[in-house]
């Protein structure tokens, strides 16, 4: 099975353009893309966001959150931190929202459901295809983050903390190299 494609910035723009634009929920499906794009979040964890892991007891965005075992794929708590682009736009998608659902999640489908890891990727695919990103899936976005990082210098021992990896050989797949991060290390010297 081939592995989800990175985005270029460009392609990640365009995704977030016509996602803003063509969607029914726009903010919804933005944040939703972002969690994934920003924050390296996969899908099944993102779908389990609930209010109170981003939301303080006066509604305010954290800008940490704490991902309980029984919720990652490793079966191991790992804390998140969102940067400041992904507190602005949650702040603005949880104003934005009339009333909160009852099921407590962050993210609810249009039947006002919560979202099931399964339905998630699903919709995530829709919004790529939507895009017209050929060869993007609800993983797209964990690989954009790690390799984005990894091209910016970040030690890969850390980003298999972030990513929440046992082992850096799991993190060190996830990055994609190219002719572009080939040319940035030569000029280097």
């Amino acid at each position: 099975m081939a592995q989800a494609r990175t985005l270029r910035k460009s392609e990640l723009k365009q995704l977030i353009d016509v996602t803003a634009s063509c969607s029914r929920y726009p903010q919804r499906d933005v944040t939703m893309l972002l969690f994934s794009h920003l924050c390296g979040l996969r899908v099944g964890e993102i779908a389990s966001l609930r209010f109170d892991d981003v939301l303080d007891e006066k509604s305010n965005v954290l800008d940490e959150i704490t991902l309980d075992a029984s919720r990652t794929k490793g079966k191991r708590a790992r804390k998140i931190f969102l940067p400041k682009q992904m507190q602005k736009h949650l702040h603005e998608y949880v104003t934005s929202m009339r009333e909160r659902p009852l099921h407590g999640f962050l993210f609810s489908t249009q039947k006002r459901a919560c979202f099931s890891a399964n339905t998630a990727t699903q919709h995530l695919q829709r919004l790529y295809e939507r895009a017209g990103l050929h060869g993007a899936t609800s993983h797209s976005g964990r690989r954009t983050w790690l390799t984005t990082l990894s091209q910016k210098g970040v030690s890969v021992f850390v980003l298999a903390e972030m990513a929440g990896h046992r082992n850096i050989q799991t993190t060190q797949r996830y990055v994609t190299v190219n002719d572009e991060i080939k040319r940035n290390v030569a000029e280097l010297i």
